[in-house]
């Protein structure tokens, strides 16, 4: 007898994230509540954080790159005075400092800190050292030399001065930028210290604060049979990638793993730029068939989507 893998849940469901639970503990919950075959998710937050964890389900993990490689948007407030091990609230005090900026000091220097800039992400991250993470070394107060690494920050605004002590900002940035590491830069330029006691994730790419849901509505849901209720469909995360009209015959070859030519497809799809190297969601209607890219006048798929 074959053995039970799961049920074959595809598509988006998008978790409102506690405090205090990993990203991959989030993935853990929401399998074990849903008893999907397979889950992942968009973006790993921090276990202090909250907010947005996009979690794919079956063939929209095949997605999952198209997601993390989005735009993010998050708040954050950040503690003055004091220096973190982690760059965060969860860390030990390794510095402390009097300066508290005023409003007029930040709006001065957050100008610096939009656009292309360079970051060296947090001792405790999960980037790899000589094949450790970092956080590894860091635990076992081990030397951590992280190179920096060029981001994008879109913009950096302060919300509110909440006291001396604290105040509260919204960053919109691209892949792979540290908050912990900008407020603890945007703390130092200031001529003080700094680190974050409370981080949100509000945006995703695609997926918004408005559509997420609870661990525990998320149970609710499955309870009473209605997971279709938060479920979006697999394609949302492509919706920036440009799409390819297929006919069903075209699909089909494409789902087998076959190339197809390119000319009468384009005829349908008019490409606005270069295709080479450009990533394409070949659609076959409204349904998603594959991700391809376009070489040597043919469409050639790289990942199937299969539904």
């Amino acid at each position: 007898m074959a053995k039970n893998r799961g049920r074959p849940i595809n598509g988006w469901i998008i978790i409102d994230k506690p405090a205090g639970i990993t990203s991959a503990g989030v993935v853990g919950k929401a399998k074990a509540i849903t008893g999907a075959a397979k889950v992942g998710h968009g973006g790993t937050l921090d276990p202090l954080a909250t907010g947005v964890l996009p979690l794919a389900f079956g063939e929209a993990t095949k997605t999952v790159t198209y997601v993390m490689d989005g735009t993010k948007t998050y708040r954050f407030t950040i503690g003055w005075g004091e220096a973190r091990t982690t760059d965060d609230a969860e860390g030990a005090v390794v510095g402390v400092s009097d300066v508290r900026p005023d409003e007029a000091a930040i709006l001065a220097v957050l100008p610096d800190f939009v656009g292309l800039i360079e970051q060296v992400p947090p001792d405790y991250s999960a980037i790899k050292v000589a094949g450790q993470r970092a956080y590894d070394l860091a635990r076992a107060d081990q030397p951590v030399e992280l190179a920096a690494r060029q981001v994008r920050i879109d913009r950096f605004s302060l919300v509110r001065i909440i006291d001396a002590d604290h105040a509260e900002f919204e960053v919109v940035s691209g892949k792979g930028a540290y908050m912990r590491s900008l407020c603890r830069d945007l703390a130092l330029a200031l001529g003080t210290l700094g680190h974050i006691t409370a981080l949100r994730r509000t945006a995703v790419g695609p997926f918004l604060e408005s559509s997420a849901i609870s661990l525990d509505k998320l149970a609710e849901l499955r309870h009473i049979a209605r997971l279709d209720d938060c479920l979006l469909p697999v394609a949302t995360a492509l919706d920036d990638i440009p799409v390819l009209a297929l006919t069903e015959p075209e699909a089909r070859r494409l789902q087998r793993g076959q190339s197809v030519a390119a000319l009468p497809i384009a005829s349908r799809s008019p490409l606005t730029e270069d295709p080479r190297g450009v990533v394409y969601c070949a659609k076959s209607g409204l349904r998603p068939v594959a991700l391809a890219r376009i070489e040597g006048g043919e469409v050639r798929p790289f990942r199937v989507l299969n539904l």
